[in-house]
Parts: structure tokens; C-alpha cells; sequence
């Protein structure tokens, strides 16, 4: 066997009281691709962290290609031959694609008056898009023009453009639909002809185990197991992760769709631009309806449109009692909740409290006459999500920036659940979650369903579309393509054909 090109011994790592990393080492070989997985909170993403420069260990040595390995940024890293896409946002709005990919290189685009000369500037990062498979996006787009999927497929093409010796993955495939996983998925293939590494961290064990040739659980800061491909069985390495057997079904273990008569939402002959092209559909209660297709198929648009928070140019959206729902506030006095899939820019503040992102929707649980707030009635409501979500925190005042991504999620949910939402619109809810968080908010999807709640569910995940819906309804270009029932027949072959 070739040597090692990464190497890390007895790193340990701490957060105040919290111990993130206990004591790991792991070596990662030319030509591999490991896989990284484990609960939220396990570790994974602290190692690549440290290994990748965007923060040192409190102990332990790291080493690459045979020489000691201490990173002094991210920057630094990358240069040298080790970079890593983030979980959450890598780009900045406001500033065009070209301007993204060479944030810290305009120098070189300077001519001898200080100009910069952004022809061939907007010309190379058209280029750079190519070069991972992506023909569609202009170095002149404007960042904030782009969906979220197209940020992020500008992230990984500014550091697969510098050639890397190793990529780090961090949950990145969670943010992209079929078609954008296909480029991430080449990319990891390119590597691997070439004879570099990839370490890829993803809580998605199908994908992980399609994908790697080695697959390294974590636990508790620990490393727990390391399985080669001829020794991936799922339920070996989901007992490996949460040190236990699943209990109860993961997907709804039903397979007959059920509603109540009564119709919930009613979305008339939307139309939205190219995106939502007179797109009509009804969710009843007691029903989840399942949207799914492809990165740029009107989904995600379409699931602002239904809260309020995009007006469309013709069509309505309306509930039982006829109200038109054309604002979020609107949407939330008539008790409709809404999860984006972009949740750190869109469902939470990130800065604020665990109390303050919960309360703010349950105004009307707690308040006298929706304005007077009673701080300990205040408590008691966001005390009582804490509990009914099991969200993993030190407490109420917890910042939200420090949860892991399941526990912010579990924060979103509180917030709709809280304030008694008959509605509840989930976009990509199980983004960057771990399995058995996964279970838990599966889980609450049905205990809401069994309630009488309406979910209108948007999913790149198929297995997820086929698990908890009572009816799919396929996008494609804007239309509506195809419906499919409830049933234990139904696969991901049968779907793809009207996404594509």
C-alpha cells in the first residue's frame, strides 16, 4: 500500500466544556475517496475544519504528503493542496461570479494603471464554470441573481479551480438537486482518475456508500469504525453511528395515501416568470404532498409563492376560509409555516437567541393581546419546544450560530409547530441532518398528518418524496409533469423520467 498523503494523529478538540474532537487519528490515501459520517455533533466536520485551516487543534499532529501540516487559513491551505467546501454559504451576494471566484486575485487582472480589466476577468470564470460541467452560469452574473444550488456550484468551482491535491466535502451535496450532485459527483470521479484524494461528509448513507471507497463513522468526537466498500451493509454502519438500532419505521411504513376531505390549500394558475408556468394543485388536510424535479425546476420558488413571501404575476394561493394568502404575515395569521431550504439565510437569525428564533412566530401563544410579553410565559413556550424537539443545547439564551445543522433545524421546526401552524410548507427539510434526527422529524411529520396538519413538502431527495407523501407531484420547467400516489411500487426510476 502507498504511503499515507494525510495523516492526523491524536487530534482533540474543545469547545468551552464541550469536547468536539476525543483523541482522533486518520490517514486518507492517494487515489481515495473516504467517506465521513456520523450524528450532528460527531466531529466530522471540526476534523476537516482543522485539517483544512479555518481553525487549529488544541492538540495532536496533522501531516501531508510526508511533512508536518499546520495550515495558517483556509487560503493557505488551498494553495498548498488542500481545500474544502462548506457546509453552509462560501459566497458573498452583492458582487458578481467573476469577483467570487477570484476574490483574493484581482491583482493579476490589473493593467499598469490599477484598472481592472473585467472582459478577461468575467471571460476566466465563465471558463472555470465550464470546466465542472456547469454552461449556464456567466463570470458577469450577479451572485444574488442565482438560486442556491448555483452558489454553491460557484463555491466548488473556485476551489476545484486550484487544483487540490485533496477536496473536502463538507455536506455539500445536500444543497444540490439531481442535476448539481451529477457535477459534484464527476468532479469526485476526476479526482480519483488523478490519482488525488476526497473526503466527503455527508449524511446521506445511500450517497456515501454509492460514492466511497472507505467509509470512517464518528461518534461522540471518537472515530468508532472504519469500513472498506466490500464491508458497507446500512444497518451495520447506522448501528456504527448512533450506537444503537434505529427503533420505530425511518419512512411512513403506511402505503396508502389518506387525507380528509376538507381542502387546506389551494394554489390556482400560478405564474411566476419562466419558473411557475399556471401551476394549480390542492393539499387537504390531513395530507402530505411531496414536490419534486430537478434544481431549477420552480420548485423552491414555488414554495415562497405559497407563503406569501414571492407575489406571482397571475394565479392565487388561498386557504379554507378564502383568504388570499399574498404576505408572510398574512400567511401567518392564517397559521402557515414555512421552512426554506436555505436556512441559515432565510428561517433563522443566526446571531439571536434559541428564545428569540423560536418565539418570534408564537406572539399569539404568549402575549397578552399579541403585545404584551410575560417573560415566563415566554420561557415556558420556548422551554416546551426544547423539550418536544429534543434540541440538543446548553440552554434557551444558546446562541443558534453554535447548534449543529439537525439542531437548528429542529429550531426552524419549533417555531412553526409552536404556534400551532395548520400549515406547515417544508422546503428541503431534511438538509444536513443526521439519520436519527431524520427519523425524528419523519416521525413528527406523521404525528402532525395524524393531527389533521397539511405539509407541502419540496424534496431533491427521492427516497424522502416516496417515504412520506400521500400524492408526488413532479416539476419540470415550471409545469407540473407528473402525479403519483402513494405506493409500495413506486421508484426513483419511474420519477426521473418526468424530471429530466
Amino acid at each position: 500500500m502507498s504511503e499515507p498523503i494525510l495523516k492526523v494523529e491524536n487530534m482533540n478538540k474543545k469547545f468551552g466544556s464541550t469536547v468536539a474532537l476525543n483523541d482522533v487519528s486518520l490517514s486518507v490515501y492517494p487515489g481515495e475517496i473516504r467517506g465521513l459520517i456520523g450524528e450532528n455533533g460527531s466531529g466530522k466536520s471540526t476534523v476537516t475544519s482543522i485539517v483544512a485551516g479555518m481553525q487549529p487543534c488544541d492538540s495532536g499532529k496533522m501531516f501531508f504528503k510526508g511533512q508536518e501540516w499546520k495550515p495558517q487559513s483556509m487560503i493557505d491551505a488551498l494553495h498548498r493542496g488542500i481545500g474544502m467546501i462548506v457546509q453552509e454559504s462560501g459566497t458573498i451576494q452583492g458582487v458578481t461570479v467573476a469577483e467570487n471566484i477570484f476574490l483574493a486575485e484581482t491583482e493579476k487582472y490589473k493593467n499598469k494603471f490599477g484598472l481592472v480589466n473585467r472582459k478577461k476577468m468575467n471571460a476566466d470564470a465563465t471558463e472555470v464554470m465550464k470546466n465542472i460541467g456547469v454552461n449556464d452560469v456567466t463570470g458577469d452574473m450577479q451572485m444574488q441573481q442565482l438560486d442556491f444550488q448555483t452558489r454553491k456550484l460557484v463555491e466548488i468551482a473556485k476551489v476545484v479551480m486550484k487544483q487540490p491535491q485533496i477536496l473536502v466535502i463538507d455536506e455539500t451535496s445536500t444543497a444540490l438537486s439531481h442535476d448539481g450532485r451529477q457535477v459534484l459527483y464527476d468532479i469526485m470521479n476526476r479526482f480519483w482518475k488523478e490519482n488525488k484524494s476526497v473526503i466527503f461528509i455527508s449524511h446521506d448513507l445511500d450517497e456515501i456508500m454509492d460514492v466511497c471507497d472507505t467509509l470512517t463513522v464518528l461518534r461522540d468526537g471518537k472515530i468508532i469504525r472504519t469500513f472498506v466498500k466490500e464491508e458497507f451493509e446500512a444497518g451495520a454502519i447506522r448501528a456504527s453511528m448512533i450506537g444503537r438500532e434505529l427503533q420505530g419505521d425511518y419512512y411512513r411504513s403506511d402505503f396508502k395515501a389518506t387525507s380528509q376531505p376538507q381542502v387546506a390549500l389551494d394554489v390556482k394558475n400560478l405564474i411566476y416568470g419562466d419558473r411557475l408556468k399556471d401551476i394549480s394543485f390542492q393539499v387537504k388536510k390531513g395530507e402530505i404532498v411531496g414536490i419534486g424535479g430537478l434544481a431549477h425546476c420552480g420548485m423552491h420558488s414555488l414554495g415562497k409563492v405559497c407563503f406569501g413571501a414571492l407575489k406571482p404575476e397571475s394565479g392565487s394561493v388561498s386557504v379554507s376560509d378564502g383568504t388570499i394568502i399574498d404576505s408572510p404575515s398574512k400567511a401567518m395569521k392564517k397559521r402557515l409555516g414555512y421552512v426554506s431550504k436555505d436556512r441559515d439565510v432565510e428561517s433563522l437569525c443566526l446571531n439571536a437567541s434559541i428564545e428569540d428564533n423560536i418565539s418570534i412566530a408564537g406572539m399569539s401563544e404568549f402575549a397578552i393581546k399579541d403585545f404584551l410579553v410575560l417573560k415566563n410565559r415566554e420561557k415556558k413556550y420556548v422551554d416546551n419546544q426544547i423539550k418536544e424537539l429534543s434540541i440538543k443545547c446548553a440552554g434557551r439564551e444558546q446562541s443558534v450560530s453554535q447548534l449543529s445543522g439537525g439542531n437548528k433545524q429542529k429550531v426552524v421546526f419549533g417555531k412553526w409547530i409552536g404556534c400551532g401552524s395548520e400549515i406547515i410548507i417544508l422546503d428541503c427539510p431534511t438538509r444536513g441532518v443526521d439519520i436519527g434526527v431524520k427519523q425524528a422529524m419523519y416521525q413528527l411529520m406523521v404525528k402532525l398528518k395524524n393531527e389533521g396538519k397539511s405539509i407541502l413538502m419540496i424534496s431533491e431527495e427521492l427516497p424522502e418524496l416516496i417515504g412520506m407523501s400521500d400524492r408526488v407531484l413532479i416539476m419540470k420547467d415550471g409545469e407540473i409533469t407528473m402525479e403519483f400516489e402513494r405506493s409500495e411500487n413506486l421508484s426513483d426510476s419511474q420519477i426521473i423520467e418526468y424530471m429530466i
